[in-house]
């Protein structure tokens, strides 16, 4: 995947691989903040992170990026293939899907329109690669912030799935889905 910088009404925004140990203070922090909930790590311990994220890197299947806004780290980005992870089994995983999740990292001071920059920002670089057909994810079904800022990029809700850990919307989006949702 390449790792594009993009230039926003909010500043520059890049990618860049995540380092599970380098990284992994500034992730606890992130994932056991009241406002990441939905990552379901609440509780975990410094350890739980650098394990999980050192099974991220060394999985074929999945990759974890972090995001720079103006150089400083302010979100994270999974990629992974349904076909392998995450949805094995839910539904009939296509050629060229890629699954994704990302979070912002929680603040006291928020910027208007920060949230939809980068996940436009993610969605730029997962579609950099010409083998990604169609974007898929499975946030939890009461997780109507990230429904709202899915629609804003194209993505169209499927149906309601239960995976293990939650009840969550599959959603799907194109290029052509992305493409228009930025450009309108």
């Amino acid at each position: 995947m390449s790792r594009p910088s993009t230039t926003t009404a909010v500043g520059s925004l890049t990618l860049r691989p995540l380092d599970p140990l380098k990284d992994a203070v500034l992730l606890h922090g992130w994932l056991t903040h009241p406002k990441s909930a939905f990552w379901m790590m609440r509780d975990a311990r410094l350890v739980d992170v650098e394990r999980a994220y050192m099974e991220v890197a060394a999985d074929e299947h999945q990759q974890a990026h972090l995001g720079l806004h103006d150089g400083v780290p302010a979100f994270l980005m999974e990629r992974y293939d349904p076909a392998h992870r995450e949805l094995v089994g839910l539904y009939e995983a296509e050629p060229g899907d890629v699954g994704m999740h990302f979070l912002v990292a929680p603040t006291d001071r928020p910027v208007h329109g920060f949230t939809r920059a980068v996940i436009t920002t993610v969605m730029t670089a997962l579609f950099a690669d010409p083998a990604t057909r169609r974007v898929v994810v499975e946030p939890d079904v009461a997780n109507t912030a990230v429904h709202a800022l899915n629609a804003a990029v194209g993505f169209v809700p499927e149906r309601e799935i239960q995976k293990p850990e939650k009840k969550a919307l599959l959603s799907f989006c194109t290029r052509e889905q992305f493409e228009q949702a930025v450009s309108a």
